[in-house]
Order: structure tokens, then C-alpha cells, then sequence
């Protein structure tokens, strides 16, 4: 009999390597908030170390998340039968999560990306290897998680949107990556409807909506009337704003305070959509969940990579009660 899960994630996963830059500069135009990580041309550029992890991306950095926090957590992704994919594997079973939804494509490579670490920041050089995606037969989680996967996947979202339609007891979280937001949501319409809940930050809202919006509360709300019940928009500093249609509650909950710098900020909002689904799967409340993300968040920004500084629940509990008076889920309206 096949194992029912909690959560599964649904995304690519990749094999980050981490190269921390320490000889270049960054350059801002003075019109415009884009900038520019330079290093000399033609030159040779010394760099302080290397780190490789194993079987990262948005859903896989969400299924080891879950499993962290207590659920029977799995993964269905692509690799390639090459030597990272039987790493990644390997990584995925370390973590608690379950690789039977994991495809394994012969001769085909996994994916391989190359993070240039400078400061806090980093500069990620990516490659999408184009894999015959295929939803596999997952069975009835309580939870699915989408999120990132690659250009050529559009048929393949049609397909899980299919899957959503037939089994509405499964809760869906759908967390866009670069190329489902650069969709918009008339292609990704059925998802966006079958969506319980949706997470994006500000900047990608706006991309999705159109246009700009003064008013947060406006936001989300017209976020929601693309069909998601529960919009959680991420801003930054500022923290994140939730918006529940079924009874139109607007909550912010602002950022947990970082121990010290952060080292790499690579997999915050991961650790922040992934723990507010888990804390859902696991029974507390929307008001509760939105007060674990920033928590996980936090941890996961004082390591290298998005999954070493991911907290158990106890954790997450711990630094709850132990948090500042000013740290708390307000309710806006």
C-alpha cells in the first residue's frame, strides 16, 4: 500500500555551489534600484571558499522544511542519472523526505548553479536542464506545495491543476518561481483558483497585478480575487502582510529580529512560505502560522545555503517565547 504524506512539494531541485567572492564591487545607477556585481575583466579574481549543497530549489528547500517541523514530507521532482542526482537523493533522504516521487531521467544531467556570494547578497548563474516533466502518482497528501520549475513546464502546470480539480481535500500552496510569475496568472488561471494559499513578495505582485499599489490591504485583496483564499505578500523589512477572504482579515506580522548579521540570505522566503504551510498542516491557526515564518527565516539567513539553519518545531517554539514584546501578528482589519 502506498504511503500517504502530509506535504509534498512539487518543483526542481538543484545542487547549489557557493563561491564566496572577495575581491569585486557593486555598482547602482542613481535612476533605478538595479545593481551591478563587478569583478575585474580578463583578469584573474581570487575567491575566499567553496560549499556545495545538495538537492536545493524552492519546493525542495520547502519538502526538507516540512519534514524539520514533524511532517511526513516528500518530494517530486526531476534529475539526471549522474553523480549529483544520486548526491541529491542521498541529501533528501538525510533530511527525513521522501524520494519516491523523485524521477530519475537517463542520460540527462541534474541541474547545477553557481551562486556568486558577495556580502549578504548573492548572484545566482542558473541552467534548467529540460526534463519530460510527468506528475507523478502522488497518491492523496494533505498538502501540496508548488513552486519553482522551469520554462518549458507549462503543460505539466495544466496537469497539476487537473490533479487539484479531482482532489479538493488536498490543500494547496503555491509559491511562484520566476517563470510561473512571468506566465501571469490568465495562463496559470486554474491554479491560481484551486491556490488556498499564495505567497509572493511585493515586487512579484505587482509584476503579476500589472501594476504598482500604494495600499498593501488593496494588494492583496486584488490579489485574492485571482482565486487564492489566503494571500501572503512579503515586503521586505517590513515584514508580511496575509489576507484571508473568508472572513476579509488583513494581519501583518514583522521581521523576527536577527542574533547578528546575516550571512546569506539565500532560501529566506522559502523558510517563510514553507513554515507558514507547515504550521497549517500541523494545525495552528493562520494568526500562529504567520508568527513561525519569520522565525525560520531568521535561522536560515545566519548559514550558507537555504536549508542548514531550518528549525524543528521545538525551535520555533522556543524563540516564540522568547521573542521581543514587539514582535507579534497584528490584525489590521
Amino acid at each position: 500500500m502506498q504511503k500517504e504524506f502530509d506535504f509534498i512539494a512539487i518543483g526542481d531541485t538543484v545542487t547549489d555551489e557557493f563561491i564566496a567572492l572577495k575581491d569585486a564591487e557593486v555598482h547602482c545607477k542613481i535612476d533605478t534600484e538595479a545593481c551591478e556585481l563587478c569583478v575585474r575583466f580578463g583578469d584573474k579574481v581570487p575567491y575566499e571558499n567553496v560549499e556545495t549543497v545538495y538537492a536545493v530549489g524552492n519546493a525542495a528547500n520547502a519538502a526538507v522544511s516540512a519534514a524539520r517541523l514533524g511532517l511526513q514530507s516528500a518530494l517530486a521532482a526531476d534529475i539526471g542519472d549522474d553523480e549529483l542526482g544520486t548526491k541529491m537523493l542521498e541529501t533528501l533522504t538525510m533530511h527525513g523526505v521522501g524520494t519516491g516521487f523523485v524521477r530519475i531521467h537517463e542520460g540527462m544531467e541534474s541541474n547545477h548553479h553557481y551562486v556568486l556570494r558577495y556580502q549578504a547578497e548573492r548572484t545566482i548563474l542558473i541552467r534548467h536542464h529540460e526534463y519530460p516533466y510527468a506528475l507523478p502518482a502522488v497518491g492523496h497528501p494533505r498538502f501540496i506545495y508548488l513552486s519553482s520549475l522551469a520554462e518549458h513546464s507549462l503543460s505539466y502546470h495544466h496537469e497539476i491543476a487537473k490533479y487539484l480539480s479531482e482532489n479538493t481535500d488536498t490543500f494547496f500552496a503555491f509559491q511562484p518561481g520566476t517563470f510561473q510569475i512571468k506566465l501571469g496568472a490568465k495562463e496559470l488561471e486554474a491554479l491560481y483558483k484551486e491556490a488556498d494559499i499564495f505567497f509572493c513578495n511585493k515586487e512579484e505582485a505587482a509584476r503579476i497585478l500589472g501594476h504598482e499599489h500604494e495600499n498593501i490591504t488593496d494588494m492583496l485583496k486584488q490579489m485574492s480575487e485571482l482565486g487564492p483564499k489566503i494571500v501572503v505578500v512579503t515586503d521586505g523589512p517590513k515584514g508580511a502582510y496575509a489576507y484571508d477572504s473568508k472572513d476579509g482579515s488583513v494581519w501583518r506580522v514583522p521581521m523576527y529580529p536577527d542574533p547578528k548579521p546575516p550571512l546569506e540570505r539565500t532560501g529566506a522566503g522559502d523558510a517563510f512560505a514553507s513554515t507558514v504551510v507547515a504550521a497549517l498542516a500541523l494545525g495552528e491557526p493562520l494568526e500562529k502560522a504567520l508568527a513561525w515564518g519569520p522565525i525560520n527565516s531568521m535561522s536560515v539567513v545566519q548559514y550558507v545555503g537555504a536549508q542548514r539553519g531550518l528549525l524543528t518545531r521545538e525551535q520555533i517554539e522556543r524563540h516564540l517565547k522568547e521573542a521581543p514584546p514587539e514582535y507579534r501578528v497584528e490584525k489590521m482589519s
